[in-house]
């Protein structure tokens, strides 16, 4: 790892226990070079996720007591003070040189945001997870969208843009809205693994959440194009299944969370609990 790289991997965690060790194991090389900063944010953490995250070298652990993701990522930002900076979710793995990667893109002219390429690993699910999966392969996706990939990175001029993390459920889909396409990269270069729900309940739950902090956005549905390529990409029967799990996961996912949304008061987070299964500490 070159000893003269800088930035900032900021890592907001919320009971994270489960799956923070996995997640700085693959971020470890990084932490250990001088000048860079990997940033663990627990927020109203109940669990021991902040001090597995010190068991790693050259990781600086930061306690608040609100449970709130944007209130993290602002509290990490106010803790750091190199860049370019990655925000990357507590369950998702990216290697050193993804990051690298990143930040190189970063440095190109113009550019103010990006992230890794990314991919969704099923391992362990079910197979109604994996045919919503498979389905939603099929659905051409905007090809510079910095959201649902679990980490986006800005550097200094980028971040201009967003002088502090709003209360919002979709940070992700908020930050992608700061900037214009040609403001944006997305790098060709090891993925980062996003693992999925390994059941319908937590993808469902995953997808409630995720329905939610559009609509709180004003982001329009695109739920007729969605369909539309779904139905044109059916090609046999196991097409045919996936596209039926797609459309029954998501139609109950949207009435889930119109039904939460009406309840005006209610201020809730929607997690898979079923991919986050222990891993092991520091090593």
């Amino acid at each position: 790892m070159p000893a003269d790289r800088v930035g900032a991997v900021i890592v907001p965690a919320h009971d994270e226990a489960a799956v923070i060790g996995r997640t700085l194991r693959a971020l470890a090389p990084l932490a250990a070079v001088p000048g860079f900063e990997v940033v663990v944010v627990c927020n109203g953490c109940s669990d021991d996720t902040a001090a597995l995250a010190r068991a790693f070298v050259g990781v600086r652990v930061v306690e608040i007591t609100e449970a709130s993701k944007p209130a993290a990522l602002n509290a990490g930002d106010r803790a750091a003070s190199a860049w370019p900076r990655l925000y990357l979710d507590a369950d998702i793995e990216i290697a050193p040189e993804a990051v690298l990667a990143v930040f190189d893109a970063l440095e190109e002219p113009g550019v103010l945001a990006a992230r890794a390429f990314h991919v969704y690993d099923t391992t362990g699910a079910t197979a109604g997870v994996r045919a919503y999966y498979r389905a939603r392969s099929r659905i051409p996706a905007p090809p510079l969208r910095l959201w649902g990939a679990g980490g986006y990175a800005a550097n200094e001029a980028g971040h201009h843009r967003i002088p502090e993390f709003p209360s919002v459920t979709a940070d992700d889909s908020w930050f992608d809205a700061r900037f214009e396409d040609h403001e944006k990269r997305v790098v060709e270069t090891e993925p980062m693994r996003v693992r999925t729900p390994r059941d319908t309940a937590g993808l469902l739950a995953v997808l409630t959440r995720q329905r939610r902090g559009y609509v709180e956005l004003g982001i329009p549905s695109s739920a007729g194009s969605r369909g539309a390529a779904l139905i044109g990409s059916v090609r046999g029967p196991r097409s045919l299944v996936d596209l039926a799990y797609y459309v029954v996961l998501t139609t109950i996912s949207r009435r889930r969370s119109d039904a939460i949304l009406r309840r005006a008061s209610a201020r809730t987070w929607e997690r898979d609990a079923s991919s986050r299964v222990r891993a092991g500490a520091a090593s």
